[in-house]
């Protein structure tokens, strides 16, 4: 085995003294809190870039705290739940001009996503409070200059203006499973990751959205048990792979007079972002092909209801949506692609002529905070530093000067103040938890710490925690990404059980330099109970570049598992590792892997556990879907190939598969269909339904049974 150790192994340092004094993890502490960190709550930066806003809760009450970016002192409160008429809020929203603000409460949750929830506007000089609706609201947004509140109820657009406390229904065709008008469908909502399909133009003249007709979109429905004498049926609109979708369509609404207006974007077949151009008059739109391998970026003309093209991107496989495109003052832009084989910063004139690529390398650009105007400089977080690794850096828009403004090796993202004078840092890494600091945008320079989870690292000192070792190892012709976790009083002369952790899914990453997450408490419990814990990111993970991640394009989990099975060989060839005890898990796409491991791996995993698993991309949506395997039509043998149930004789390990009957999103059908296919091979295997939970299977103390129940697998099948 090639093993290359890139950096020192990471490591929680304790006073060997204490050793003895150490405890091991237990599942009632990880599921109860007892290893929470503490953060900073909805901050906000002011438009003078100089304050900012938290949302605090003290003594039952919320309220927003107005604080100098300089010495962090607090200035002011603006508002609070105590004041009369002001109800408890969760969530706070300014108005352009910070005029009004939008106070969001007594939520409920849909989907993933989306909610629908009571809300307010505050009115920051006369102090007083109204209700936007009487009932339940979806998306609302104020209008830029704080006049009106649009939102979406019963799959129309509303408008309510705030001086008369008056509402217009701007829309009348919405209905319950045929046509939404301003907020997205189930798979829009899962698979392109937004709710509000709708926006407000920069002068609040207009409002462009999106329809959807899922009037023709298969139905499906779930039995929802609950506590009544009979359960009922949850039925919603979920197109499968290959199946139909929603006919979406781009619509202009004159916000005074009502008018609406739809826009012809030729071909398009899905539109997954809207977003307003500085100028009042101008909308830019993104669609793509069924495929999702063409993507085209229009400028609309609003007062003719005219598009044209501004640019396109081509891909052998898909290209990816994401939020990084921003219009600069003379509405040039900033564009990030994977054209040269990473992703990175492009520049683009108001035409959509390339002005130039403002970032290169082998490295990826993982997110884009915006320009600052005044000084000409882009600031973004990449991959510069190692694929495990993220840090903050600005550039010239020219590509020169660029500069690292973080210092500390792991995880660095940033949270900018406006006009880009001052930044919050949030930093972790495998052996420090999140620590909260002040920095100068222009250098980096530190100026203050905010907050730090040095009492969490304080109680941590009382348990066994083993060090996260980070190398990669040489599999299938590609050095992948790996963290090993061995037991703390590890002895190189013994023999231990490997169990493996994985994700896999296209442009993932688990392999990564940040602090603990709560299947990470769970393995360090395993470790002290005698287990090594192993975790590779095989090819069609993220951040090594276009063609590793696509690699798997048309054959979802086929190199996949082929990595993860020739990963747990060559770990079985060392020392310590006792080859007949190898044991794999994950969640979701990691189920699916989990699950073809033990059966295509039979020789190598000797028992897996598979929880909400894929076991047919046949099952899942289309956006997602065909987005890597085009559709079954297209793809027969990339769907069936990997399909576990349709090899079920090949199991001959212990396997344990566990699924939420109300999963809206991997439908539990995929856990039954893998049942029965088991069943009709006389295989013998354990699992475990639980009543009315969804993907998370979590609610009461749901986490803790099921992290039992895997707990007690892994000790008696390996």
């Amino acid at each position: 085995m090639k093993t290359n150790f890139f950096g020192l192994v990471i490591a929680l340092v304790f006073s060997l003294s204490l050793t003895a004094q150490q405890k091991a993890i237990t599942l009632e502490e990880i599921w109860g809190g007892a290893f929470r960190t503490e953060g900073i709550n909805s901050l906000r930066s002011m438009n003078n870039g100089r304050q900012y806003t938290v949302l605090n809760f003290e003594n039952g009450q919320s309220q927003i705290d107005k604080y100098e970016y300089k010495g962090l002192a607090k200035v002011g409160t603006i508002l609070s739940s105590s004041q009369e008429g002001v109800p408890r809020f969760s969530s706070y929203t300014f108005s352009a001009n910070e005029s009004q603000i939008l106070l969001g409460s007594e939520f409920e949750r849909i989907f993933r996503w989306s909610t629908i929830g009571r809300y307010f506007v505050y009115d920051v000089e006369s102090k007083k409070t109204i209700s936007v609706a009487d009932d339940k609201i979806m998306a609302p947004a104020l209008s830029p200059d704080g006049k009106h509140v649009a939102y979406v109820k019963d799959n129309n657009i509303y408008v309510f203006e705030i001086a008369s406390q008056s509402t217009r229904q701007l829309t009348t065709d919405g209905q319950k499973g045929s046509i939404i008008n301003g907020v997205t469908d189930w798979v829009y909502e899962e698979e392109f990751g937004f709710v509000r399909a709708y926006q407000w133009n920069s002068d609040g003249t207009r409002i462009a959205f999106i329809r959807f007709d899922e009037s023709e979109v298969p139905q499906f429905s779930m039995d929802v048990y609950g506590t009544n004498l009979y359960p009922y049926q949850y039925e919603f609109k979920y197109p499968k792979a290959g199946e139909t979708n929603a006919t979406v369509s781009l619509h202009l609404l004159e916000v005074a007079s009502g008018d609406t207006k739809e826009v012809d974007l030729g071909d398009a077949y899905y539109i997954p972002r809207i977003k307003w151009r500085n100028h009042a008059d101008k909308l830019s739109v993104q669609t793509l092909n069924r495929h999702q391998n063409h993507l085209k970026l229009h400028n609309v003309d609003a007062t003719t209801a005219t598009a044209s093209v501004l640019l396109e991107e081509k891909d052998e496989a898909y290209v990816d949506i994401t939020d990084d495109l921003t219009f600069l003052e003379d509405d040039s832009f900033i564009w990030t692609s994977e054209r040269d084989g990473w992703n990175h910063i492009y520049h683009y004139d108001v035409n959509g002529k390339l002005k130039n690529q403002v970032t290169k390398g082998p490295w990826e650009v993982t997110s884009y905070y915006g320009y600052d105007a005044y000084n000409k400089r882009i600031f973004y977080q990449s991959t510069e530093m190692g694929s495990i690794n993220r840090d903050v850096y600005s550039i010239r828009s020219n590509g020169k000067r660029k500069n690292r403004l973080t210092t500390k090796t792991g995880t660095n993202s940033a949270q900018f103040s406006k006009k880009f004078l001052y930044f919050v840092n949030t930093f972790s890494s495998a052996d420090t938890p999140y620590e909260f600091s002040l920095h100068l945008a222009r250098d980096g320079m530190f100026m203050q710490k905010m907050k730090d989870n040095k009492a969490l690292m304080t109680k941590l000192e009382g348990y066994e925690i083993s060090p996260k070792e980070y190398s990669t190892i040489s599999v299938n012709g590609n050095d992948l990404n790996m963290y090993m976790i061995k037991p703390k009083d590890f002895d190189p002369n013994k023999k231990y059980p490997l169990f493996m952790f994985q994700y896999s899914g296209p442009g993932s990453q688990q392999v990564a330099n940040r602090w603990l997450g709560a299947n990470d408490y769970w393995h360090q419990m395993l470790a002290s109970e005698g287990y090594i814990i192993a975790c590779v990111d095989g090819r069609g993970t993220g951040l090594k570049g276009r063609d590793f991640k696509k690699v798997t394009y048309m054959n979802l989990v086929k190199y996949e598992t082929e990595d993860q099975i020739a990963a747990a060989k060559e770990l079985s060839k060392l020392p310590y590792i006792d080859e007949n005890r190898t044991g794999i898990w994950g969640w979701s796409y990691g189920g699916h892997m989990s699950t073809n491991c033990l059966l295509k791996g039979n020789d190598t995993f000797e028992m897996a556990i598979a929880v909400a698993p894929v076991t047919s991309w046949r099952f899942y949506d289309t956006i997602y879907t065909e987005r890597f395997m085009r559709t079954p039509q297209e793809n027969p043998d990339g769907y069936d190939n990997e399909s576990p149930f349709n090899y079920p004789e090949l199991l001959k390990g212990k396997y344990l598969l566990v699924h939420g009957s109300g999963d809206d999103n991997v439908h539990v059908q995929n856990s039954m269909r893998m049942i029965e296919a088991l069943v009709q091979a006389n295989k013998s295997f354990d699992w475990a339904i639980y009543p009315d939970r969804n993907h998370g299977i979590y609610g009461g103390n749901t986490r803790l049974h099921l992290y039992t129940k895997m707990t007690q697998f892994v000790k008696d099948n390996l």
